[in-house]
């Protein structure tokens, strides 16, 4: 319930209601389960769309959004309620495993960020397939995709305050990055060749088809899933199943565990998994399909 004390503070009146019904939209459409704790940054983040586009009330806000089919609206919405932290060689352990992967595979290699947020991740990628090949012209393909817009599009540019670079060595520094200069200064930018790795686009994990065709080396699924509940998880799951190589490799986030959602998979190393064996595989996949209808 929301605080009676806190109303009086507030530009906007919301009510139990309205953070009911925000809680209701942003997991239909984008699968996200928010806690009964995010009252405060649902009205902060919504509060500003309210005052972008000149609302006096979340009810009449929530109400044109429910009435309108306005898709430039409904993915603001989805972006004010996305979080997006991140960092470059964040959880790092991962990323030796993926070097050593990586060099026992056959050309050419393809991974999937899927959820790519402002692009620290994917460049990591990019940046550890460069490294594990002794070259900037590594034979890999990265898919890197978000759900919010405004980030991929920030990721894309490429382009970051030297602070998000600061904790990288210097020779990664110097070898994978620009460093800006003149109106520019403070600033760096992602080396051409290393972006030149990565294909950006928008992808929303909830939708049923996804605009993917062959299967991946690996995909990173990090730090996401725990925005879901256990049935949307299960379902994210069972449609990673598929686009997997045999062989593939799926990277999870330090506080997710998919063992508890999914039997397709087993886990080979610390929050890294592989799909289950032959027989396994396909009959978890199927149990796991069975579970979501």
């Amino acid at each position: 319930m929301l605080k009676e004390k806190n109303q009086n503070d507030r530009e906007f009146e919301f009510t139990a209601n309205d953070f009911s019904r925000v809680r209701k939209l942003i997991y239909q459409h984008a699968g996200i389960s928010l806690s009964e704790a995010k009252t405060d940054m649902v009205y902060s983040r919504i509060g500003r769309r309210l005052r972008t586009v000149g609302y006096d009330s979340f009810k009449g806000y929530l109400d044109n959004l429910e009435s309108e089919n306005n898709p430039d609206e409904w993915e603001a919405f989805t972006n004010a309620l996305t979080t997006n932290l991140t960092s470059f060689f964040r959880e790092e352990h991962h990323f030796p495993i993926l070097a050593e992967h990586l060099v026992k595979l056959k050309a050419p290699i393809r991974i999937w960020c899927s959820a790519a947020s402002t692009g620290e991740e994917p460049y990591t990628i990019a940046m550890t397939a460069c490294e594990a090949f002794g070259t900037m012209k590594p034979p890999v393909e990265i898919i890197a995709t978000d759900i919010d817009t405004n980030v991929i599009a920030t990721a894309a540019r490429g382009v970051y305050p030297y602070e998000r670079v600061s904790k990288l060595s210097d020779e990664r520094r110097k070898h994978f990055f620009q460093k800006g200069t003149g109106a520019h200064e403070g600033s760096v930018r992602v080396r051409n060749e290393l972006r030149s790795l990565i294909t950006f686009s928008q992808l929303n994990l909830l939708d049923e088809q996804w605009a993917l065709k062959e299967p991946f080396d690996a995909i990173f699924c990090r730090n996401v899933m725990i925005y879901f509940d256990k049935p949307t998880q299960s379902k994210i799951l069972s449609h990673f199943v598929p686009l997997m190589k045999p062989h593939g490799l799926l990277f999870a986030g330090h506080s997710e565990n998919f063992l508890y959602v999914s039997n397709a998979f087993h886990l080979r190393g610390k929050t890294v998994y592989e799909l289950s064996d032959g027989k396994n595989a396909k009959q978890s996949t199927t149990q796991t399909r069975e579970r979501i209808v």
